[in-house]
């Protein structure tokens, strides 16, 4: 959640602001490389560990009728929530005439699927989880074009894309198409298991390691043969640098094979490495952990704040980042920005602000178990 910040905060305050993409190879430096390929382990690790959650929820019910009621009402609360809270938190538009479809409608439809997948054998939600990341790349020849509903659900299901509709006043943004996100959260559901209470602790190490060290190992192999996997090739760069940046400049949306196995690999190698670990910094982190979705929600509205601020500092009008289709489209703000050091700072700032928020949530939460909606905030 704090890794997150950072590339969010990047978005709104470093050179190019929303334009510009720091894994273009052509523009980019090291540095705003590494700023943005470190923030991409947290959409895998929050959409496994949501399926890993759902697991472990179920534990508690007397049923999987309990579970999957739960699942389907706070994947359609999430959709809305990603439709218009997330959505208005990014673009201060309270005509919502943008919709960005990202990572919180993602875990909520893939909740709305599982809902029902939870039902089947758990051998059979392995193979099928495992199937669509591992195959979901054969698809990646299949595109369409336009704003037919067939391109819209297809666009939602495998094909990153925008959407203009009624002559430019709205535009759909498909950033988070679903179907390896489906697998990821059922790969994550079973994972679960190995956090069952009462499941031998250093049996559950030897998975986590034999696990990631196998997608790692994967990755490497699979990437260098430059054969399937990913939509975008590496290829040789101006210098060594660059080509080892190319190496992992897999692609995101959307998350082909490559880009999950060059991230839950080392993210399963990490759990096992804090297994047991408590001290004072987990512990603060701990509670940004406890409370994932509040501070999801308030962080990028204080960073949209804290953008503004930018914009008024460099002499441009705040309302530049009211993002209407119009504003959107003009680039204007691919013209201001700040270094990266700026950014750094921000993100800094960002965190200590909202950890004692975050904490007196966890707090009251922790204090009123009682009050079931606590569980959808």
């Amino acid at each position: 959640m704090v890794i997150m910040a950072l590339d969010h905060v990047r978005s709104y305050t470093n050179h190019g602001y929303l334009y510009t993409d720091p894994t273009d190879l052509d523009i980019t430096t090291p540095f705003l490389f590494f700023t943005r390929w470190i923030t991409h382990f947290c959409a895998p690790v929050f959409v496994f560990l949501a399926g890993t959650s759902a697991f472990l929820y179920g534990q508690n019910k007397k049923s999987k009728s309990q579970l999957s009621k739960f699942l389907f009402t706070r994947g359609l609360w999430l959709i809305f929530i990603e439709l218009t809270v997330v959505n208005l938190s990014w673009t201060f538009d309270i005509g919502l005439s943008i919709h960005i479809f990202q990572v919180i409608w993602a875990i909520g439809l893939c909740m709305i699927v599982l809902s029902a997948l939870i039902h089947l054998p758990y051998k059979l939600l392995i193979a099928l989880g495992f199937l669509l990341i591992l195959g979901h790349n054969a698809l990646d020849g299949i595109l369409f074009k336009g704003n037919d509903i067939s391109s819209i659900i297809w666009y939602a299901l495998h094909q990153k894309s925008t959407v203009v509709l009624d002559q430019g006043q709205s535009i759909l943004l498909f950033f988070y198409p679903i179907l390896p996100w489906i697998g990821l959260m059922i790969l994550g559901y079973c994972f679960g298991k190995l956090y069952q209470s009462g499941f031998n602790i250093q049996l559950r190490k030897k998975w986590l390691l034999y696990l990631g060290l196998g997608s790692i190992i994967l990755f490497v192999i699979l990437r260098y043969l430059n054969v399937y996997g990913d939509l975008h090739p590496w290829s040789v760069q101006k210098n060594s640098w660059f080509t080892f940046l190319s190496f992992f400049n897999t692609t995101k949306y959307p998350p082909s094979l490559l880009y999950l196995l060059m991230t839950i690999g080392p993210s399963l190698l990490f759990l096992r490495g804090i297994e047991g670990i408590k001290n004072k910094f987990t512990s603060s982190m701990v509670v940004i952990g406890r409370v994932p979705f509040f501070y999801y929600i308030i962080h990028l509205y204080v960073i949209h704040v804290f953008g503004i601020l930018g914009l008024l500092v460099q002499g441009v009008s705040w309302k530049e980042l009211i993002l209407t289709p119009v504003r959107f489209n003009s680039g204007l703000l691919m013209q201001y920005g700040f270094d990266l050091w700026v950014t750094y700072l921000v993100w800094i700032a960002v965190v200590v602000l909202l950890y004692p928020v975050c904490k007196k949530y966890m707090l009251y939460k922790k204090n009123n178990k009682d009050k079931w909606w606590l569980s959808y905030l």
